[in-house]
């Protein structure tokens, strides 16, 4: 089975119409691509201010962005050759001291 990067499933609700519940997940992510992404929902809700503020926190230019569609076909671009965070160890693993 193929990991999916955890962003997906916000991406998933911002294409179904679900701003508070990709707000929700988004606000659990710490990366850069998850700043972004928090970023580019407060641009599709209007809020220039906050968009600017995480884009900063992404280390993007906010001036110099796309449109929004644009934004999103990059940042799910970005996904798709970006790595999701390694598995927990199972039980049968021995720990690495």
């Amino acid at each position: 089975m193929t990991a999916t990067h955890p962003l997906q499933q916000v991406l998933q609700h911002l294409h179904a119409g679900r701003w508070n519940a990709a707000h929700d997940l988004v606000q659990h992510d710490s990366s850069l691509l998850g700043a972004w992404l928090h970023g580019i929902l407060h641009l599709q809700e209007g809020d220039l201010e906050d968009a600017e503020n995480w884009y900063d926190r992404a280390a993007r230019h906010f001036r110099s962005r796309g449109t929004l569609a644009e934004e999103i076909a990059a940042l799910e671009a970005a996904l798709a050759t970006s790595t999701a965070p390694a598995a927990a160890p199972s039980a049968s693993t021995p720990p690495h001291l």
